[in-house]
């Protein structure tokens, strides 16, 4: 009996030391959620823009050096934007990097950029870059939720000579291991 009251104070502490460290504001581990938020489209061909609603998932990983935590994630968005006669965009990925600053423990104002990949229904896909900023709060002990804006640019989408950019704004929620 006494063996398996020790096994489990030793889980128990375990446990709340994870729990401690996420709610202390260690921002080191791996992610994982979804996002929801607006995305609004245009071009450089008159007639060929839209908005509507986009979300999807996110994963990644964040190294806490202190004050600033860098780290490294993944999006995969659906979309069923309608950009005119023209298309209409499908879904957009993004592999992006960010650094922030922390403003409180539990707080992380950060910037991020990367590449991103969009897809349509019948122009293909074509890849451009982003770059933005977002807020991210530790709300509950492995909870965060924030918000993030991402600015969008794809030059000359698939060979067609059509330039594209979008700006998207999305609430984010992330269970953090």
């Amino acid at each position: 009996m006494t063996g398996k009251l020790a096994l489990l104070t030793t889980v128990a502490t375990m446990a709340a030391g994870s729990v401690m460290a996420q709610s202390s504001g260690n921002w080191t581990g791996f992610y994982g959620g979804g996002q929801l938020g607006y995305a609004d489209i245009d071009s450089n061909v008159s007639g060929v823009d839209g908005d509507g609603a986009i979300g999807g998932i996110i994963l990644g990983y964040d190294y806490d050096l202190g004050d600033w935590v860098v780290g490294g994630g993944f999006d995969y968005d659906w979309s069923d934007i309608d950009l005119g006669s023209a298309a209409t965009v499908e879904k957009v990925w993004r592999i992006k990097a960010r650094a922030g600053y922390k403003v409180n423990p539990q707080g992380l104002l950060y910037g991020t950029a990367g590449y991103a990949d969009a897809d349509t229904d019948n122009l293909g896909s074509d890849n451009g870059w982003f770059i933005g900023a977002g807020y991210e709060q530790i709300v509950a002990p492995n909870i965060s939720v924030g918000g993030e804006l991402l600015y969008h640019e794809f030059d000359d989408f698939n060979s067609s000579g059509v330039d594209v950019d979008a700006t998207t704004l999305q609430l984010r929620v992330a269970y953090r291991f």
